[in-house]
């Protein structure tokens, strides 16, 4: 698995073998490299789910970038299209953490980097415990997967249940503000589910992935990002094993876990830290809990400055 460092539209690609069988990604998206037997051309799949395509190899974008111009690698993006609402949501995001290996480590320039997952740091917990205290002003939204549900399964309570054909479609058609594939079945955000509980008075409260935030961060949602950030070692492995001795988690972190929890929170800080209206450091859930809850309360009685161009 590796999150690519370039923005790479085979459209624009004169080098690739078949246009149609290429793969468009973004800087900072997550591709699983499914096969590397050519050396000019990989292939490989979104992470967050659809098809395989050819993605030009490390070799290739390496040769490509040291020989030709920079400008005709650059592909252009279009504008975002946003319109003006009221809603400010709350946001904490997901990580994953980078695992330096040899074949990625020997090259000059950084074309694709090698990562994977890591555990959170008690963000889905905050997020929870507000929308309980307080169901009437917090929702949030209903995941929509290809899944089909199970007996003790009612549509629209944990999942909305949609058939694999229509949600490509909507996935394809720019709808998903996140989605993913697990044991062959399709899993995902949409992003009128969002507009589905603001039009419903209340405020949405998202737990996404960083990469989500650039899509996020329009007039179109106006969101009030808070960022989630891992403690020292010592705390977080203090934590972890008070958790572990109470009975609430059977999962046991290693050393290694637990830093990585914390380099990588450090380093989506440095990447990211322009989205975030708030960073909270969860060195005690109750305390974090009050600083979030904090927070909640500015936004209703305060005065919010926003980027200009949200409003006019």
């Amino acid at each position: 698995v590796v999150s690519a460092h370039f923005d790479y539209n085979p459209g624009n690609d004169n080098l690739i073998p078949c246009k149609e069988a290429g793969l468009k990604f973004s800087r900072g998206d997550i591709m699983q490299i499914v096969n590397r037997e050519d050396s000019n051309w990989w292939q490989a799949c979104h992470v967050v789910g659809g098809t395989t395509g050819l993605i030009p190899s490390q070799f290739l974008e390496e040769k490509r970038k040291a020989f030709v111009r920079r400008d005709w690698d650059e592909v252009p993006k279009s504008p975002f299209s946003t319109h003006l609402s009221s809603l400010r949501s709350l946001i904490t995001v997901k990580w994953v953490y980078h695992v330096f290996t040899s074949e990625f480590d020997r090259h000059e320039l950084q074309i694709y980097e090698e990562v994977a997952k890591i555990p959170g740091v008690g963000r889905r917990s905050l997020k929870n415990r507000l929308i309980v205290l307080n169901p009437s002003k917090f929702g949030t939204t209903v995941p929509f997967t290809s899944r089909r549900p199970r007996d003790d399964e009612k549509d629209g309570q944990a999942y909305r249940f949609v058939s694999r054909v229509e949600m490509e479609t909507d996935i394809k058609g720019g709808r998903y503000l996140e989605h993913g594939e697990y044991e062959s079945n399709l899993y995902g955000t949409k992003i009128d589910s969002i507009h589905e509980v603001v039009n419903a008075g209340k405020t949405c409260i998202l737990d996404v992935n960083p990469q989500a935030l650039k899509i996020l961060k329009t007039s179109e949602f106006m969101p009030y990002v808070v960022f989630i950030a891992a403690p020292e070692l010592d705390t977080l492995r203090s934590m972890h094993k008070a958790v572990v001795d109470a009975g609430i988690t059977t999962k046991l972190l290693t050393d290694m876990d637990l830093k990585k929890t914390v380099d990588e929170s450090a380093r989506i800080q440095r990447a990211y830290s322009h989205y975030f209206d708030l960073t909270i450091v969860n060195d005690n859930l109750d305390k974090a809990f009050e600083k979030l809850q904090m927070a909640v309360d500015k936004l209703c009685t305060e005065p919010q400055w926003v980027p200009v161009n949200w409003v006019y």
